[in-house]
């Protein structure tokens, strides 16, 4: 039997089965629904500095992420494929390697919440311990010898609309910030990635690749986890389908989901773990009634389409599709600290299309997960329900009009043909000169998502039954499950979500290696 088997080696889960797997008396089995790969042998498409082939092109799609995985993304759209990675380092090795910290606003906003144990002052040294910052690891605050680089690429090296972002929002009255990690980071800023010598680094070659001699961690790739095994409010074990193996059940004293806030959920829905009348209605045994799904959030983002002159636009198929960024605090509906961002984008593959996209940091608005089958090879029903919440749509409304001022400063004007809606011949000028509810009209219809899942696993005090989990991840009701990864957040950490992500496993790890050392001594005087 093993100790603790961990489901999922994305961003939370690769670093919960390295840290546990240090001790050498526990014995760890990860499971990866996709593929396992060594770093020695990771393709193009896994290390280039752009992301845009492995989100976009359709046989990465097929090969590292979930290719039938669909989303609505604001009520009244059309349903669309939803980007999650899929094979050791999970979306970490298909995203846009953005190392940016949640807010320390934002986590202290968890522990009034009741999530003991997630303060700034608790969990802000976690980055630290993450991170090989190549620039400012020496910084208080800052931390060298991580397991995950952190890179800023000289502005030199920038694209068109990275420097022309930068000088427009400056010419703007937006200021200069040289650490968007720092303790003021808002601003025009360089976005910290996950690079090393130009090549991403995923959790994968982060956390796994150094722990793969370890007598006492397994890793099994082409693993799709079932369902958790319950028996008399306690998870004993997984059932599996291992590819070549069959479908099987495997034992463990503890059980960690990490599969993200799509697919953590989904395995306990069918492990009869949700609301109980979505389960009765599936013909699903209920284990335990929980708001499983329900509390799912993304980050809105909308996009302008920026056609660059040809002697300014990129060509070469490695060139990074965003170096910089704009954060700010909008001051508006409840938004609180750095709760939104300008987002440069030299192009959206390759050829002459730029763009930038407007974004909410802190999103109120909330959708829901539900499953479209008990089968696990079947994706779930994902309604992001964006901008349902006002603040949400008042905020968006706020950074359409200043997208449009910053657009009509000669850094961006001066090297576009046109700047405009996409799809449309409607410039971006006259989007912001709109009546409020025609505007309101465009984003409902436009807006998108910055691929940033969260939430559907809740975390709440420890006596609050509105959660799904509890602040040590262990889910509420049961004995011998956790949930380690983004689908825990009660509320938005006002970043991209990788790094945070990394951060939840880090927590969680702690926790559970704390609670085995102080009952190890309670066992040796039992012997």
């Amino acid at each position: 039997m093993y100790d603790v088997i961990v489901v999922g080696g994305g961003s939370a889960g690769a670093a919960v089965a390295a840290r546990l797997s240090e001790n050498p008396a526990t014995r760890v089995l990860l499971l990866e629904a996709g593929l396992d790969w060594r770093a020695g042998d990771a393709p193009w498409e896994v290390t280039t500095p752009n992301p845009i082939p492995i989100i976009h092109q359709r046989e990465f799609q097929e090969k590292w992420q979930w290719p039938q995985l669909h989303s609505r993304r604001v009520a009244g759209q059309d349903q669309r494929f939803y980007w999650r990675g899929k094979g050791l380092g999970g979306s970490s090795m298909m995203n846009g390697q953005i190392a940016i910290r949640g807010v320390a606003d934002a986590f202290d906003e968890w522990a009034a919440l009741g999530c003991t144990g997630w303060s700034a002052k608790e969990i802000m040294p976690l980055f630290s311990v993450i991170e090989d910052d190549l620039e400012f690891g020496d910084r208080p605050g800052h931390g060298r010898g991580g397991p995950l680089p952190v890179y800023r690429a000289p502005p030199e090296t920038w694209g068109p609309i990275d420097k022309g972002l930068r000088d427009a929002a400056l010419a703007s009255g937006y200021a200069w910030c040289d650490d968007v990690n720092g303790p003021d980071g808002e601003g025009v800023a360089c976005y910290p990635i996950n690079s090393r010598d130009l090549r991403r680094i995923s959790t994968n070659e982060a956390y796994l690749e150094p722990a793969r001699g370890r007598a006492n961690l397994e890793i099994r790739g082409h693993a799709l986890v079932e369902r958790v095994v319950i028996k008399d409010g306690q998870a004993t074990g997984v059932i599996v389908h291992i590819e070549g193996q069959g479908t099987q059940e495997i034992s463990a004293r503890e059980i960690v989901l990490c599969g993200g806030s799509i697919h953590s959920p989904a395995i306990l829905l069918r492990s009869g773990v949700g609301p109980a009348d979505e389960l009765k209605d599936m013909g699903i045994t209920v284990e335990c009634d929980l708001p499983v799904g329900r509390n799912f959030f993304d980050h809105p983002l909308f996009r302008t389409t920026i056609k660059l002159h040809d002697d300014v636009a990129p060509e070469d198929k490695d060139t990074r599709h965003t170096n910089c960024c704009v954060t700010y605090s909008s001051g508006l509906a409840d938004g609180g600290k750095r709760d939104m961002i300008l987002i440069a984008f030299n192009h959206r593959g390759i050829g002459n299309p730029g763009a930038i996209g407007a974004g909410l940091f802190n999103a109120f608005s909330r959708g829901t997960l539900k499953l479209a089958s008990t089968d696990a090879s079947i994706d779930p029903i994902v309604e992001e329900n964006m901008l349902a919440d006002p603040r949400d749509m008042l905020r968006m409304v706020d950074a359409v009009k200043r997208l449009a001022v910053i657009t009509t400063q000669p850094a961006l004007a001066g090297i576009a043909d046109w700047i405009r809606l996409t799809d449309t011949d409607m410039t971006l000028s006259q989007a912001a000169a709109l009546p409020t509810r025609e505007l309101e009209a465009v984003l409902r219809r436009d807006t998108g998502d910055i691929q940033h899942a969260a939430g559907t696993c809740r975390m709440t005090g420890f006596k609050d039954t509105g959660g799904v989990v509890n602040p040590d991840g262990t889910v509420k009701g049961l004995k011998g499950l956790r949930v380690a990864d983004a689908s825990i957040m009660p509320s938005d950490c006002r970043a991209n979500t990788h790094f945070t992500t990394v951060a939840i496993g880090e927590a969680i790890a702690r926790m559970m290696m704390r609670k085995q050392e102080s009952a190890a001594p309670a066992v040796a005087m039992a012997k």
